[in-house]
């Protein structure tokens, strides 16, 4: 259901691409204003893992800075099929986590110091699986097309303005145009309209994440109470650093805000998310995993020597006990 939901927003973006690109230049100016817009979000595409990994100073660790978090990734990766991502981590105390990378085999999973401060081993496997299924679904790629569609909208709108102080669109100079008004009005609302069914993408991707991450990682129950936690916690203190342009790739909103700026957020009411994973665990069938040893537990220790050949065991038989 969130995938055709996705289809159908950027079918909505491309219709509103059109029909302002008829307005303002005909098919000419539509195609020109795809033209910069996809010039404008393929270099943010290719290269915003760096960007974004920049932007909030996060460090990649190694396998023995961190082991904890290396096994879960390993294990997850495992059952879903996907290659090893590089692990950054954040020096941040507000809990949040964000992957990013063009595609599965450039992908990078970020989580702050908070994050693995307050969450128990179990909701951290939950949130892990969260981020692994934003890269196994490609997300990065179709947050980019949405992004090129509402930024072309928003290229033809301020060309609809800049229209009105030179002559109008082609569509009045034939007589069957909206007129200044008209124009104006579109130039107003189309990039809105855009802006919010390109957050309603975003949207429609989380609940998917959530419900991909949830079944990778067998455990519905330990993701809502992880995003439970992680919700509170970024209300009390929202990261310091955090930037509106990036904020829908965290796992939780990290920026403070409530009420009517709802309508405008990239994350799905809390509530909500909540509520789907608890029916999800509901259904049964997510046993999660058992707690023995992990794969960098110490090893056991060997077993003690063989008693003597002449020793108290009968019958040729050796105790190792």
């Amino acid at each position: 259901m969130n995938q055709l939901k996705t289809v159908l927003l950027l079918g909505l973006l491309t219709g509103l691409l059109v029909v302002l690109g008829g307005v303002i230049g005909g098919r000419g100016g539509m195609v020109i204003a795809l033209i910069l817009a996809a010039a404008m979000n393929f270099f943010s595409y290719w290269y915003s893992d760096k960007i974004v990994l920049r932007m909030y100073r996060a460090r990649p660790v190694s396998e023995e800075e961190a082991p904890g978090v290396y096994g879960m990734v390993e294990e997850l990766c495992r059952q879903a099929g996907l290659p090893l991502p590089r692990v950054y981590v954040i020096d941040d105390d507000t809990p949040n986590a964000f992957a990013t990378g063009r595609d599965p085999e450039h992908a990078v999973v970020a989580v702050t110091t908070g994050i693995l401060r307050i969450l128990s081993p179990r909701e951290l496997r939950g949130v892990l699986g969260h981020e692994l299924a934003h890269v196994k679904d490609r997300d990065i790629l179709i947050s980019s097309v949405a992004a090129t569609l509402a930024g072309a909208v928003m290229v033809l709108a301020n060309l609809a303005r800049w229209s009105m102080f030179f002559g109008g669109s082609r569509d009045d100079e034939e007589g069957g145009g909206l007129g200044m008004v008209g124009v104006l009005l579109m130039s107003i609302l189309a990039p809105l309209g855009a802006m919010l069914v390109q957050m309603a993408v975003s949207r429609s991707r989380e609940y998917l994440a959530d419900q991909e991450g949830a079944a990778m990682a067998r455990d519905p129950q330990a993701l809502a109470s992880a995003l439970t936690r992680l919700q509170e916690a970024n209300q009390r203190q929202p990261m310091h650093d955090a930037q509106p342009q990036t904020a829908h790739m965290f796992i939780v909103n990290p920026l403070s805000g409530g009420g009517l700026t709802n309508l405008f957020s990239t994350h799905p009411p809390m509530e909500e998310r909540v509520a789907r994973l608890r029916a999800m665990a509901g259904q049964g069938g997510y046993a999660p995993p058992p707690a023995g040893p992990r794969r960098h537990a110490a090893p056991p220790p060997p077993p003690p020597p063989p008693p003597p050949a002449n020793g108290r065991n009968g019958g040729g038989k050796i105790d190792w006990s």
